[in-house]
C-alpha cells in the first residue's frame, strides 16, 4: 500500500502539474503536502489575481532570467506558454491576456486555477495527504527509494521535491527541500529573498507615498554591476522602495547586500529624459517657479522633497538659482541616488534567489546528476525570474517534465 510509481513532496503548482502529467500516464501517484491545504502560496500569487504566464517566445523568456535561463529550454519546448494556456482550458479555465503580455484566468482569481487543479488531481485519483511533513528522503548507494515522514515511510524509485524555496515561510515554504538535497549531497547556492519591497537610507521617500511612478529605470551604482538595471513602476512607502520595477530588481540587490552592507542605486524618474532633455524641458517655462516645472515631470511630493534635498527654494524661477545648484538639480532629476540598506527578509519576499545547483540537475528530464530517481521541479532549483508570470511558467513547465520523465 506505501509503494508508489512517484512520491511528490510539496503540492504547489510545480508538484501538482508533475502529479497530474504523471498520473494521466498511468503512473500511481501520491502527493504530499505539510499545510492542511493544496497550493496555498499558489492562492496568494500575484495578489490573488495570478499571473499565470506571459506571451513572450521562448527565447525572449529565457533572456528574461538571466543566469541560468538556458537550463530551462528542453521544459520549455516540451510545455510553452501555448502549451499552458492549452492545458488549463483542458481543465476549465479560461484565461486572457489584456495588455498583450500577461496572461491571467478571466476570473482574475487564483482560486479558478486553484480549484481547477484540484479537481483534476481528484478526477486522476491521485493519492493526497495533507498535514504530512517529510522529514527525510530514504536513499542508499545514490538512489532513491522513498520518503520518511514524522511516524511512517512511503517508497518509490521516483521522488519529486516540489518544496519551493524561504519566500513567504507562512505559506509552508521554509527550506525544507534545500535541506534534503543537501543530506543526501547537493549543493545549495545560498538562498537570498527576491521579490520584495527595499529599504533605504534616505528618509525624504516617506514624504512621497501617494504616487505611483511610471517608467522609472533602476540600475545599481557599483563599478562591477553598473550594467544591472530594471525600468518599471515605482512606489516611495515610508521606509523606502516598492512597485514592480523594485520587486523585480530586488533579485540582484539583496546578495550585495550581504557583501557591501549598503547599495548606491541610480533611478531615473523622469520616464528616461537625459540632462540635455530636462533643461530643455525647464527651459520652456521661463516664468514658472521650479516647483510648478518640476511638478510637469514628477509628482508635487517628489517635487517638492528634491527641492528640500537640494537646497533649492521651490518658489523660485530656475534662472534665479544658483549655478551649482542648477547644476545638481539636472543631475538629480536625470538620476536621482539612493542607498539601499535592507528589507523585511523571506517574510515578505515572494520568490527565493538561489537552492539546488543546476550544475547537478540534468535539465532533459530534471533528474538528479547524483541521486538517480531524485527529481525537482519549481523553486527548488537555482532559478528565479521578475514580475510578469516568468515563476509561474517555470513551476508548470518544470512539473510537466517531470510527470512526463519517470
Amino acid at each position: 500500500m506505501n509503494r508508489y510509481d512517484l512520491i511528490v513532496v510539496g503540492a504547489g503548482g510545480a508538484g501538482m502539474m508533475a502529479s497530474i502529467v504523471a498520473s494521466r500516464r498511468g503512473k500511481k501517484v501520491l502527493l504530499l503536502e505539510k499545510l492542511p491545504k493544496l497550493g496555498s502560496k499558489l492562492k496568494a500569487t500575484g495578489g490573488g489575481k495570478c499571473n499565470i504566464t506571459n506571451t513572450l517566445s521562448i527565447d525572449e523568456f529565457i533572456d528574461a532570467f538571466g543566469r541560468g535561463g538556458k537550463f530551462m529550454l528542453n521544459a520549455l519546448r516540451e510545455f510553452d506558454n501555448k502549451a499552458l494556456i492549452e492545458f488549463l482550458d483542458s481543465i476549465g479555465v479560461k484565461t486572457h491576456s489584456l495588455d498583450g503580455f500577461r496572461v491571467f484566468p478571466a476570473t482574475h482569481n487564483s482560486a479558478t486555477i486553484l480549484d481547477a487543479l484540484i479537481s483534476e488531481v481528484n478526477r486522476l485519483n491521485i493519492n493526497v495527504l495533507t498535514n504530512c511533513e517529510v522529514k527525510d528522503l530514504i536513499v542508499n548507494e545514490n538512489k532513491i527509494y522513498g520518503v520518511r515522514c514524522k511516524d511512517r515511510e512511503f517508497y518509490s524509485d521516483n521522488v519529486a521535491l516540489s518544496t519551493g524555496g524561504l519566500g513567504y515561510p507562512m505559506l509552508g515554504t521554509t527550506g525544507d527541500g534545500f535541506e534534503m538535497a543537501n543530506r543526501v549531497g547537493h549543493k545549495i547556492v545560498k538562498p537570498y529573498p527576491a521579490m520584495l519591497p527595499l529599504k533605504t537610507k534616505e528618509t525624504w521617500v516617506k514624504d512621497c507615498t501617494a504616487d505611483t511612478i511610471a517608467k522609472v529605470t533602476i540600475k545599481i551604482d557599483l563599478p562591477k554591476y553598473k550594467k544591472l538595471k530594471a525600468i518599471g513602476d515605482l512606489i516611495f512607502t515610508k521606509k523606502g522602495i516598492r512597485g514592480p520595477v523594485v520587486l523585480d530588481f530586488a533579485r540582484e540587490i539583496t546578495p550585495l547586500l550581504d557583501k557591501y552592507k549598503e547599495v548606491p542605486i541610480l533611478v531615473n524618474l523622469t520616464k528616461g529624459l537625459n540632462e540635455d532633455a530636462i533643461l530643455k524641458h525647464i527651459k520652456k517655462y521661463p516664468n514658472l517657479s521650479i516647483l510648478d516645472i518640476i511638478n510637469k515631470l514628477l509628482p508635487k511630493s517628489v517635487a517638492n522633497a528634491l527641492c528640500t534635498q537640494l537646497n533649492i527654494d521651490q518658489n523660485s524661477l530656475y534662472k534665479n538659482i544658483a549655478g551649482f545648484k542648477r547644476e545638481k538639480l539636472l543631475k538629480t532629476l536625470s538620476w536621482t541616488p539612493l542607498t539601499i540598506v535592507g528589507h523585511d527578509g523571506f517574510k515578505m519576499a515572494m520568490i527565493t534567489r538561489g537552492g539546488v545547483s543546476l550544475k547537478e540537475i540534468n535539465p532533459n528530464s530534471m533528474m538528479s546528476k547524483k541521486i538517480d530517481g531524485l527529481y525537482f521541479c519549481g523553486e527548488v532549483v537555482d532559478i528565479d525570474g521578475p514580475c510578469g508570470g516568468y515563476n509561474l511558467q517555470w513551476a508548470f513547465s518544470s512539473g510537466n517534465l517531470v510527470g512526463n520523465s519517470i
